[in-house]
């Protein structure tokens, strides 16, 4: 072999050589990429409400357990306003990489878009629905003075003495106020709303007898019911709770499918990748089997409610078109 020929094709394999590392370390490049295991860095779950209120008390425990099972931080970012649809409305216009996801309740989703002029999102289109956490029950209560003592009574009551007795809510198109829309429409009673700003207000004005009933969560009136200072009289739930073993649901009370819970869901926004909505769906699930948790959230009047990312796509919906015509039918606003 000449020196000519024997230089060609040294330098031959050499190209080949450095031809072949390049494809290699491209390779391992991509597939390191492709492999990235989800997620590599901190996660920011939204909550739309104030610290030390049920939704961020239930996204803490939520993120505490998340961390510790996915190995990187779930930060809570407590972004309040418009009764929960300014975070939505964040949500709705943040990246679709599963960095940013939000612990919504039902009223944010399902009641504020009909009440709203504007909230900044579709519930319907903006959102991919990971899955369920908890239901807050609502129950119904009525002050310690009142003339009867369970739902049938009430009714009773209610039907001799139209537009006699007046109802407590947390504010004019807040669940509180549509549960006993729906109640009024359901029994053909009518009632006198009076809505307060917040749960706390109302509470006290119940207690002292200015208003004769309402509809409020577990973790707002038990410690009341507890100390006899309201009338427990039924749970807006299809069965009845561990928690108040005793008191019939409204559907045992003779008012058929009778439901009103403010549940809480996660979501990412719409466009996250289907692998990631279920690994945290997943994750979501077996946080929400733990013993501990559960005990950790029925001390707080929440009840734990896992799901599939289909069922809470389902529940978003039919809620939706549930409260929106509750909504139009009370002719509820808020400016």
């Amino acid at each position: 072999m000449s020196l000519n020929k024997y230089k060609e094709k040294r330098q031959k394999m050499k190209y080949m050589s450095q031809l072949l590392v390049a494809l290699l370390f491209s390779v391992s490049v991509s597939f390191g990429v492709a492999k990235a295991a989800y997620p590599d860095k901190p996660v920011k779950i939204l909550v739309g409400f104030p610290a030390g209120q049920a939704t961020d008390s239930v996204a803490r425990l939520v993120a505490e357990r998340l961390s510790q099972s996915m190995s990187q931080s779930f930060i809570v970012e407590n972004r309040p306003g418009q009764g929960g649809s300014l975070a939505l409305a964040q949500l709705a216009r943040a990246a679709p990489d599963g960095y940013q996801m939000m612990l919504s309740a039902t009223a944010s989703l399902v009641t504020n878009p009909h009440l709203y002029k504007s909230v900044g999102y579709d519930t319907l289109k903006d959102f991919e629905p990971i899955g369920l956490v908890v239901d807050l029950p609502l129950v119904l209560v009525a002050t310690s003075q009142a003339p009867f003592d369970t739902p049938n009574e009430f009714f009773a009551y209610a039907k001799a003495h139209p537009d006699k007795l007046n109802f407590s809510s947390s504010g004019n198109g807040t669940l509180s106020h549509l549960a006993m829309e729906l109640l009024q429409r359901d029994k053909s009673i009518s009632l006198i709303h009076v809505p307060y700003k917040g749960s706390p207000r109302a509470m006290v004005d119940l207690v002292a007898g200015n208003v004769s009933v309402g509809f409020d969560t577990i973790a707002v009136t038990k410690p009341l019911i507890d100390a006899k200072r309201l009338k427990l009289l039924a749970v807006a739930m299809p069965e009845r709770m561990a928690l108040l073993p005793d008191t019939p649901t409204m559907i045992e009370s003779g008012v058929p499918n009778f439901v009103a819970s403010a549940w809480l869901g996660m979501l990412f926004p719409k466009g996250t990748p289907t692998e990631i909505v279920n690994k945290v769906n997943k994750e979501l699930q077996l946080i929400l089997e733990d013993s501990k948790i559960q005990s950790a959230l029925q001390s707080i009047g929440a009840v734990p409610r896992p799901s599939s990312v289909e069922e809470f796509a389902k529940l978003l919906n039919s809620d939706y078109l549930k409260w929106g015509e509750i909504v139009r039918e009370s002719g509820a606003k808020v400016d």
